[in-house]
């Protein structure tokens, strides 16, 4: 595979601005009057719009996928086909979590039978936390990208490649995808009814 510097680093530098910038809407953001599905998907792709253009998928968000989730009851039914803004906090949720954990585990960390009060809870939590780690994330990706990025003081974890730093960023996906498993596992245990500490690295 062949990169070009210049390019790579002028992408990471556009890449960090947009992630320091962007936020996920406040719950009271939300629309809380009642949108049918194709604004719903319209909104969903305006708060959502943090992929670039090559890697988005034609339609992000479909109806279909809506119906599919209700259906599934990963999320409450609509109001007399209306989505409000309970329908529209779980839908954010499942949408930025899809990609790195699997339905049935998001459905464990927002049940379906939540009050909504307790949904917006959840959500506001979920949107700081959201924040926090997009700010980490491009902290720690100039770090190890020093070089990339012609930074003058670079650790000695840094790496010199883009193809290095595909693979440093799916193996880092892949072991915070485990370590997220692992820990919804743990839910409800404790070392006298059934945990374990375990004595190698599984």
């Amino acid at each position: 595979m062949a990169y070009d510097k210049a390019l790579v680093a002028g992408k990471l530098r556009r890449w960090e601005v947009y992630l320091q910038n962007f936020r996920l809407p406040d719950w009271d953001e939300i629309p809380n009057f009642g949108l049918y599905m194709e604004q719903v998907t319209a909104l969903l792709q305006e708060y959502l719009d943090y992929l670039p253009p090559e890697l988005k998928e034609e339609q992000f968000i479909t109806a279909a996928t809506i119906n599919n989730y209700v259906r599934i009851k990963v999320m409450p039914e609509p109001v007399k086909r209306r989505y409000y803004r309970v329908h529209i906090a779980y839908l954010i949720v499942i949408l930025t979590l899809k990609h790195s954990l699997s339905i049935a585990l998001i459905q464990k960390l927002i049940p379906m039978d939540l009050s909504e009060e307790q949904v917006r809870e959840i959500y506001t939590s979920y949107v700081v936390r959201h924040r926090t780690v997009a700010r980490y994330f491009t902290e720690q990706v100039r770090v190890i990208a020093g070089p990339i990025l012609d930074h003058k003081d670079n650790p000695e974890c840094a790496i010199t490649t883009t193809e290095d730093l595909i693979f440093t960023n799916a193996v880092l996906a892949g072991f915070s995808r485990l370590l997220a498993e692992k820990l919804m596992l743990l839910e409800g245990k404790d070392l006298s009814n059934g945990g374990s500490i375990e004595r190698t690295v599984q």
